[in-house]
């Protein structure tokens, strides 16, 4: 099998605090962890994984926190092909508070690949899986050489930029940034999946829509990555060729797993 993931990367550093400060508030932090992180390393890593290798195709601030982001990849088994910008790599803090939530401050420009990078593009026309978190309309038309692509609907209004047939969205019923209706592309994606965090969510096939529960879970660690790990999960199940039922609740049980780790990765 070979799976790949087309998007960002971040430089994230998790704080532990008390709780999100409120305005004027002064809030003491506990410095936790600092890896490569954001939607598309996380799916790159988890795939990984899964797989035993994944391509990420991607782009990167040519400074130290760039180089670092690559290192840090590379040793948890991704096979980074990334484009170098000249700009500081996109890094974040996520605030992961008693209840064990996390709130995400984003600093820099989001750096994605494009079709005119000196990237190996044509090999993904040989990858069963492709998931896409961030691209130029014309690298999500190389990206749709595969032959299976999965989106997030962070990226909607790109892909109305883009229009090509998905294999899977994902989305959030919660979220606005990543709500999705059918409707709000054309094509329709074969496979939508609405996320609703412990209640589950839904995921809709050919105009019929299903409820999925999540398996009932107590967070021990922290929810950052769980949904990206969920998408990169839909990827690896469409990969495989399973049915959509049990593509969606594969997805939902990788998913719960990080729920008991620090950060993405364990």
């Amino acid at each position: 099998m070979r799976v790949a993931v087309v998007g960002h990367v971040e430089w994230v550093e998790f704080l532990r605090v008390d709780h999100v400060p409120a305005a004027g508030d002064i809030v003491h932090a506990r410095a936790e962890l600092a890896v490569a992180a954001g939607g598309g390393a996380v799916a790159a890593v988890q795939l990984a994984r899964w797989a035993g290798a994944c391509t990420f195709y991607t782009a990167l601030g040519d400074d130290e926190l760039g180089r670092r982001a690559a290192d840090d990849l590379r040793a948890r088994g991704v096979d980074v092909r990334a484009a170098l910008r000249p700009a500081p790599q996109r890094r974040a803090f996520t605030l992961v508070d008693a209840a064990r939530e996390r709130t995400i401050l984003v600093v820099g420009d989001r750096l994605v690949p494009h079709a005119a990078d000196p990237l190996p593009w044509d090999e993904l026309a040989t990858y069963d899986a492709v998931y896409l978190t961030g691209a130029d309309p014309a690298a999500i038309h190389l990206a749709r050489r595969a032959r299976r692509l999965v989106a997030t609907a962070r990226i909607l209004a790109l892909l109305r930029r883009a229009p090509v047939p998905l294999d899977a969205l994902v989305g959030s019923t919660s979220d606005p940034s990543e709500r999705y209706t059918p409707g709000d592309l054309t094509p329709e994606p074969a496979l939508v999946v609405r996320t609703d965090g412990a209640r589950g969510g839904e995921y809709r096939v050919g105009g019929t829509a299903h409820r999925y529960a999540a398996s009932p879970v107590t967070v021990t660690g922290d929810t950052y990555g769980a949904g990206d790990t969920f998408a990169a999960g839909l990827a690896y199940g469409l990969a495989r060729d399973l049915p959509p039922a049990e593509v969606v609740a594969d997805a939902a049980a990788r998913a719960v797993a990080v729920l008991a780790w620090t950060g993405p990765y364990g």
